[in-house]
C-alpha cells in the first residue's frame, strides 16, 4: 500500500510506502515526514500511485488550481474505494 503525498516545499506529488516514516522529494530534495504532509489517498501499488498522480496533476492544471479542496479529496477517496471494491468482487 502506498500513500499519495505532496511536498510542502515545491508542491510535487509523490508517494510513500505506508510503513515509511519519511521520503526525499524527487524534485527539490526536501524531507517529507509522514504525518506532516497531506496524505491524499492510499492505493494498492506503485503503478496505481503513478496513475493517480498523473490524474491529480492533470485535473489541477486543467482547472487552474493549486490544490484539491477537502470535499474533492473525500470524493477522490470514495471513487477509488468503489473501483477497488468492484475489481475485487467475484
Amino acid at each position: 500500500m502506498y500513500l499519495i503525498i505532496r511536498c510542502e516545499n515545491c508542491a510535487t506529488f509523490s508517494y510513500i510506502d505506508r510503513f515509511q516514516k519519511w521520503k526525499l522529494c524527487p524534485v527539490c530534495g526536501e524531507t517529507m515526514q509522514r504525518g506532516s504532509v497531506q496524505e491524499y489517498i492510499e492505493v494498492e501499488n506503485h503503478h496505481e500511485a503513478d496513475a493517480v498522480i498523473v490524474e491529480l496533476e492533470r485535473y489541477l492544471h486543467q482547472n487552474n488550481r493549486e490544490n484539491l479542496t477537502a470535499e474533492e479529496t473525500g470524493k477522490l477517496r470514495a471513487v477509488y474505494a468503489r473501483l477497488v471494491a468492484r475489481s475485487t468482487s467475484w
